[in-house]
């Protein structure tokens, strides 16, 4: 433990502690509102600093700021970053023995912490209950309160426990935290954490310096390669799969062609995905195949790229899980590979999805708004945006935006799939699409022929596209639901109630250009780009730079911390464009506070000095 901090002032624990001249955005009045006693409910993208929005406000205010936070696995790691800044943190979990648990509960009662991490299930525990009556409360922090919600993609039925930090200790200010959330889900939250009268912040959902990419399936792991080959060699990032078979079959892929890739998911033993999440913080240019049981509050600043192999099941987990690359601000990647086969296996796993038909409804709302996304012909950004109810212009960082897709008039190839299944159902059978399209095309396959589909009036009337254009009309019209896929459980097609208006000419409909399949070069906006405040270093400086990070990868490596937990690249980067000679010089360099000033400055100083 450290000795205890001062209670001060708001601007003066930014400063003294984290190193930061001022506060970001609207952390100030977030900050302000809960050291004041009130209740607050914050919208924040990752990467905006929403942890100072209730860690400060716990170091200013008398007693210890409990949080409360499902990521168990991240605790450790959350504690060793604020012990790094002189903080007095700790947490409670299922990980420790018993006498561990004692040494932080009399730490807490003796008013010894700044920072109590729990879990929610542990508020389902009466002697928790007691553990904290015994202590000097400054606020309670709910991150990832998104959790809360039933609809929500990370829904955690133990968040609906939280409401007795109201009950019990109303008089205790509570701040509940999201990255991710509609207008809905916000107002879900505050019913649900019976936070109605708590003020709301909603900040930007902007990440500019996040390259958004969507782009036609074909063998995406070889696509995969080769956008990692031409773009982000060395780089650490992301890979997300929808099943744990293919996050292994991927680690395994990237790392047979080179690539060092760990993979995550709920299947492997506690101490493998412990061990490779470990690997992941701690060692650069790592790569995490993972299916969504990875990410959710890891901090790791350099991730340069998240890649998705499979289509998001909404728009608000798409969003999550590509907020965590560019987390210190450079440049990154949004990559995702989307095809015919997802649309269908989504609205496959809602029609078997278990819930009532409101449920199903919802579910298909979700999918509906990410395949608008994948659709659109306009800017992504602006769409994603308006999803979260920002308004936005075209960014010029997004594929739509840097290669403006081309449409063109495919009413009459959708009359043709449309007229195919009409066909089929005639003879009272359903097929996929690849049925369907083996019968534009003529192609008089055993199947087919077998099935005496050659008779049919479609066969072979398709020839004016091949059959990834048609397996591309499919796709669009499952995406705009113009067709559906039949709750069969085989993927077979059918028509919608819209159908009818395409087949009596009485819609038009315009279809997306396919583009090609292959990774394009990197567009101005992206990659290794330097941003336009980053600081520049002459060679005597990039070498400095160099020097500073050797040091930190090994006092990151002898202390058993992240490399980011010593220092952020951008801080390095001020230390050697500034070159101090002094620490009081050192202390005025972003991101140095006091804690990391008295266990490392000098160590620093020696580096600079040569």
């Amino acid at each position: 433990m450290t000795t205890a901090l001062p209670t001060t002032s708001a601007l003066e624990t930014l400063r003294t502690v984290f190193g930061y001249d001022e506060f970001r955005g609207e952390q100030a009045a977030i900050i302000d509102s809960v050291v004041s006693g009130g209740d607050a409910l914050v919208l924040m993208p990752t990467g905006a600093g929403k942890s100072l929005c209730y860690q400060v406000p716990a170091l200013v205010r008398p007693g210890t700021g409990v949080v409360i936070s499902p990521l168990i696995a991240l605790m450790q790691d959350q504690v060793d970053a604020l012990a790094a800044l002189g903080v007095r943190a700790a947490f409670l979990n299922s990980t420790q023995s018993l006498d561990q648990r004692r040494d932080v509960e009399a730490a807490y009662v003796a008013g010894e912490l700044d920072l109590l991490y729990l879990a929610p299930e542990r508020l389902s525990v009466p002697s928790t209950l007691q553990l904290l009556d015994r202590g000097t409360i400054a606020l309670f922090a709910i991150d990832e309160a998104h959790c809360v919600s039933s609809w929500g993609h990370d829904f955690r039925p133990d968040y609906l426990l939280l409401t007795v930090l109201g009950e019990r200790w109303p008089d205790v200010p509570r701040i509940a935290l999201t990255a991710t959330a509609t207008a809905a889900t916000s107002s879900e939250i505050a019913h649900r954490l019976h936070l109605d009268r708590a003020r709301r912040f909603v900040a930007s959902f902007d990440r500019p310096n996040i390259e958004y990419r969507i782009v036609p399936k074909d063998n995406p792991r070889a696509q995969l390669l080769t956008l990692l080959r031409s773009e982000h060699e060395g780089d650490a990032g992301i890979v997300y799969c929808l099943s744990r078979k293919s996050v292994e079959e991927t680690a395994a892929y990237l790392t047979k062609n080179g690539i060092t890739a760990l993979p995550y998911h709920a299947g492997l033993d506690a101490g493998v995905r412990a061990w490779n999440q470990a690997r992941f913080l701690r060692e650069p240019g790592l790569v995490m195949t993972a299916t969504i049981a990875f990410g959710m509050g890891i901090d790791k600043p350099d991730v340069r790229f998240v890649a998705h192999l499979d289509l998001p099941k909404s728009v608000e987990g798409y969003y999550q899980e590509t907020g965590r690359a560019g987390r210190d601000g450079a440049p990154a990647t949004a990559w995702l590979a989307y095809g015919l086969a997802d649309v269908v296996q989504q609205r496959r796993m809602i029609d078997g999805s278990e819930g009532d038909a409101a449920h199903r409804r919802r579910l298909g709302q979700h999918l509906d708004a990410m395949l608008a996304l994948c659709e659109t012909v306009e800017c992504r950004r602006v769409q994603l945006l308006a999803y979260f109810g920002q308004d936005s212009e075209a960014c010029g960082n997004c594929d739509t935006c840097t290669t403006q897709p081309q449409t063109w008039d495919g009413t009459i190839a959708a009359q043709k799939v449309l007229s195919a299944v009409v066909r089929l159902d005639q003879r009272g059978q359903r097929y996929g699409a690849g049925h369907i399209v083996d019968i534009l095309l003529g192609n008089a396959t055993p199947r087919v022929t077998q099935l005496d589909h050659t008779t049919l009036s479609v066969f072979g009337i398709g020839s004016e596209l091949d059959a990834a254009g048609w397996r591309g009309v499919v796709r669009q019209l499952l995406a705009r639901r113009l067709l559906a896929v039949s709750a069969d459980g085989y993927g077979t097609l059918e028509l919608t109630e819209s159908s009818g208006d395409v087949l009596r000419g009485e819609r038009e409909v315009a279809l997306r250009t396919e583009a090609p399949t292959s990774a394009r070069k990197r567009s101005s906006g992206s990659g290794r780009k330097a941003k336009g405040d980053e600081i520049p270093l002459d060679a005597a400086g990039e070498a400095l730079f160099e020097r500073l990070r050797g040091w930190r990868a090994a006092t990151a490596k002898e202390a058993g911390l992240p490399a980011y937990v010593v220092f952020h690249d951008a801080t390095l980067r001020q230390v050697a464009a500034e070159a101090p000679t002094t620490l009081d010089a050192l202390a005025g360099v972003s991101g140095i506070g006091a804690g990391k000033l008295d266990k490392w400055g000098t160590s620093v100083l020696e580096v600079v000095a040569g």
